[in-house]
């Protein structure tokens, strides 16, 4: 079968794909070798996405309720209920929650619907969570939601200053690509983070500082700067507007000591940063959201910008603040105003703009004002202002700060509608009405990444069942709502030429974004399209998209830090792994994926464990004002003392415990309306179980396991579970399927071990013990697939001697931390191109490289 050029359904480095169908659901995947993101790279999660596009819990068809439904039924009753509820309501009582998985076809019909033609701007996108403070500071800053910045940069800086991203393990492309600059042309690297990541391992210099010192930090560099000569007047004088009273906050307390002391970082490493930043030209500060998910975000973006901008630090290769977006077309969203602080083509709510694009779209009933941000839109739907609510292609029940009011929202809600690839979530157990979207592999569109570069997503696969794209869908509900001309697309080469033209409608330059040369595209030359990046190299004649052409410097200041609560004395940081992503909608369905972190984890500094009696692999409750969930427990030097970290992506498909999304507070920054997931008054407490197990199937298993710890990974051929609890374990066995039945038992040890056969093979086991030892379940995943198991089934091993690999270190080739460990020690490996060349371990995406380089400079005392 032929391959088709398409890109990455991930993070915003937007990588490019080649995918090369081998049968009805199944592709090899490979790194396009001539996308400008990527040059061939891919990192695990992209390597893997061939294991993600079966037909596994797809929602194949419209749902009403719990019944099948026809497509003509299910849009005429969404169109009439939300047609009915405007009529009764007003237009503010209705909203959509959208995504920046969708296309931006698709964010571009629901924007246009929304905010042209129901009349409010009651449309927002997940992307709030993870990037609207960095919308609202380059607003602030240049006048536009402008990023000054490409992945060349990368490779022409000297300098290359992460704060608040842990890039190794969320763009590993990207993080290879500095890791590159580093090699070819010795560029340095400062991490800035409260976490010693992997990424900070690989850094010249980690700063811990203390979670929300952000602003003290920029403002004690920009005085240092000030202070050596380095802030550059000629500029500011010419391309930034300053205003008189800028400089004052710059005086007691942005000296080196003080900032040392509100920070929490030894002073002889903040002048170590301080004096490399002065002296290199050539910087690139990037972002992401470490920085932007904080109650002070759009001021800490702000102090990034201001402090490029007072250096000359912009417009120039090397040089450039860089924001880095978590979603694969969370740009695209920016583009089109999926915001509900924007309008469409960077346009904002001015009088003169909601009046251009009225005219542009014969809007009957043009949003006059912003609508509601996340937090805010499902606090009013809480409050029962918002009655009827569309969510296509995300799980704001997982991932809004304090998720269970979500929930609560969501069930009193009258009329919720969701589209999504997924049957079951979190999100659609709620809905009224679900209409089956295309996925991944099926969609047809486009998509923007970080640094500005427009792709096509390109459909390889058939779309299944009754599955239709999101484009699709909003426009037939449009049409049946009564605007059948506005909405007469056929295809999403339609769509894009409609935007590019409005992008260029009565644009004389004002606008930085524009796509006036894409407006007239012919639908081959759109099937064609290679990648390109709009707005060239931003900035680089020194002027910007506001009134005067000049830049803002924007005075903010270090807000006073909470002092730890009696009741709540940890403060709790939430963040991603590095093989999954989001709710592990997709990434769960992968095998290889789940080995990395098949469990959500606790990380807790030693001396808090030991002061709190938490062991290391047992459980532990984090609680919050908000609610509280159970996690693993890994002991962790890597933490602050006094702060925790859990992941974000378990869901109530896939744990019992590991709730992140019920811990963060629902509050936002006051400007951006981004939540502040990353410091939440929180308190940790182990918890003890009476026994502790595993149960692994082919397929799924009937129920969900009816104990307070029970988490679930992909395993080839079937799933798997870890299981803790109380009482009497013998209630597990409910869980087994039919078949014949293999058993152990040894009541002193508190051991059950049993073995289900099907016509000779492995369909189930269930290994449970009090206080004895379990074995590794890897050997009874692997008798999954085999046609005649082996005798030894429940003693859980081969026979003779079976080899451990441990925990997967290396997700793309599957290799484990004691092959790894046995490898050095065997052949005396010293650097990590030698561990690839032995296990080719780190040698496709490289994510995993920085915990090479860890086991070597540790040796056998690493755990991972």
């Amino acid at each position: 079968m032929s391959a088709t050029r398409t890109t990455c359904a991930y993070c915003g480095v937007g990588c490019g794909i080649v995918a090369t169908p081998t049968g009805e659901r199944t592709a090899t995947i490979a790194g396009d070798p001539d996308h400008p993101a990527n040059h061939g790279k891919l990192c695990s999660k992209g390597t893997h996405l061939g294991e993600t596009i079966g037909l596994e819990g797809r929602l194949l068809h419209p749902m009403i309720g719990q019944r099948r439904a026809t497509w003509d039924k299910a849009l005429d009753l969404v169109a009439r209920r939300f047609r009915d509820t405007i009529a009764k309501h007003g237009p503010n009582s209705v909203a959509f929650y959208v995504s920046g998985q969708l296309l931006t076809e698709d964010y571009y019909v629901a924007n246009k619907l929304m905010k042209g033609f129901i009349g409010s701007a009651n449309i927002d996108t997940n992307s709030r969570l993870c990037m609207s403070s960095a919308v609202a500071g380059h607003t602030r800053a240049f006048g536009e939601d402008i990023v000054p910045a490409s992945y060349d940069d990368l490779d022409a800086a000297d300098l290359i200053v992460l704060v608040g991203s842990n890039t190794a393990w969320c763009h590993p492309v990207v993080y290879q690509r500095i890791m590159a600059a580093r090699a070819a042309r010795g560029t340095k690297l400062v991490v800035i983070d409260p976490r010693r990541t992997e990424t900070a391992d690989e850094a010249d210099l980690h700063l811990a500082i203390r979670p929300g010192t952000d602003v003290a930090l920029m403002h004690g560099l920009l005085a240092w700067c000030r202070a050596n000569g380095a802030v550059d007047h000629a500029y500011l004088e010419r391309h930034v507007a300053t205003p008189d009273d800028f400089w004052k906050v710059f005086g007691e307390g942005s000296d080196l000591w003080s900032t040392a002391r509100t920070c929490d970082v030894a002073p002889d490493d903040l002048r170590r940063f301080f004096d490399l930043f002065a002296a290199t030209p050539r910087t690139v500060t990037m972002f992401s959201q470490g920085v932007n998910q904080s109650l002070s975000g759009t001021d800490q973006v702000n102090a990034i910008i201001n402090l490029h901008l007072a250096t000359g630090r912009i417009g120039k290769p090397g040089a450039a603040p860089f924001s880095i977006t978590g979603q694969p077309n969370a740009m695209g969203g920016r583009e089109v105003g999926g915001l509900a602080s924007t309008l469409a083509a960077h346009m904002d709510f001015a009088p003169e703009n909601v009046a251009r694009v009225g005219r542009f779209w014969a809007a009957p009933n043009m949003a006059t004002k912003p609508g509601l941000k996340a937090v805010d839109l499902f606090r009013e739907l809480g409050h029962g202002r918002i009655k009827a609510l569309w969510v296509m292609a995300t799980n704001p029940a997982v991932s809004m700060p304090d998720a269970g009011r979500v929930r609560e929202a969501l069930a009193t809600c009258p009329f919720v509608v969701v589209s999504d690839v997924i049957a079951e979530t979190d999100t659609s157990v709620h809905a009224h009405v679900r209409l089956p979207a295309a996925a991944w592999g099926e969609k047809d569109g486009t998509v923007t990444n970080s640094d500005r570069t427009v792709s096509r997503q390109r459909a390889f696969l058939p779309l299944p069942g009754e599955a239709k794209p999101d484009w699709w869908i909003v426009t037939q509900v449009a049409r049946r709502m009564g605007w059948k001309t506005a909405f007469a697309y056929d295809r999403p080469a339609e769509i894009w030429r409609e935007h590019c033209r409005l992008s260029g409608y009565e644009n004389d330059g004002a606008r930085l974004f524009a796509l006036p040369g894409q407006a007239a595209l012919g639908n081959a030359a759109y099937d064609a399209m290679e990648p390109f990046r709009w707005g060239g190299t931003p900035f680089a004649d020194g002027r910007y998209p506001t009134p005067d052409g000049r830049a803002r410097l924007v005075p903010v200041v270090q807000k006073l830090l909470a002092k730890p609560l009696a009741d709540w004395p940890m403060t709790l940081n939430t963040g991603r792994y590095r093989d999954q992503w989001h709710t592990m909608s997709r990434t769960g369905l992968s095998p290889k994926l789940a080995r990395h972190r098949e469990e959500p984890l606790v990380e807790v500094h030693p001396d808090d464990a030991a002061a709190l009696a938490l062991t290391d692999g047992a459980l532990a409750r984090v609680a919050t004002p908000q609610g509280d969930s159970l996690f693993r427990v890994r002991i962790a030097t890597t933490q602050r003392p006094g702060e925790l970290f859990t992941p974000i992506h378990w869901t109530d498909r896939s744990a019992t415990g590991g709730r992140t999304g019920l811990l963060p507070r629902p509050l936002a920054d006051p400007i951006s309306g981004q939540p502040g997931f990353k410091a939440t008054p929180a308190r940790i407490t182990a918890v003890m179980t009476g026994w502790r197990g595993f149960v692994i199937v082919a397929g799924e298993l009937a129920a969900r396991p009816n104990c307070p710890w029970a988490t679930r990974v992909a395993v080839p051929c079937g799933t798997a579970w870890d299981l803790a609890g109380n009482g009497d374990a013998a209630a597990l066995d409910a869980l087994l399927p039919a078949g014949q039945r293999l058993e152990a038992i040894d009541a002193a040890r508190g051991t059950r071990r049993i073995a289900i056969l099907r016509d000779g093979r492995l369909a189930a086991a269930l290994f449970v013990t009090r206080d004895g030892t379990l074995p590794p379940r890897d050997w009874l995943v692997e008798q999954l697939a085999e046609p005649q198991a082996a005798p030894t089934l429940l003693a859980g091993r081969a026979p003779g001697v079976q080899v451990d690999r441990g925990p997967i270190v290396c997700a793309c080739f599957d290799v484990g931390l004691k092959t790894i460990l046995s490898t050095i020690a065997a052949q005396r490996l010293t650097d990590v191109a030698a561990i690839g060349t032995a296990l080719k371990a780190g040698t496709n995406c490289g994510s995993c490289r920085p915990a090479l380089a860890k086991l070597l400079a540790e040796g056998s005392t690493h755990a991972a």
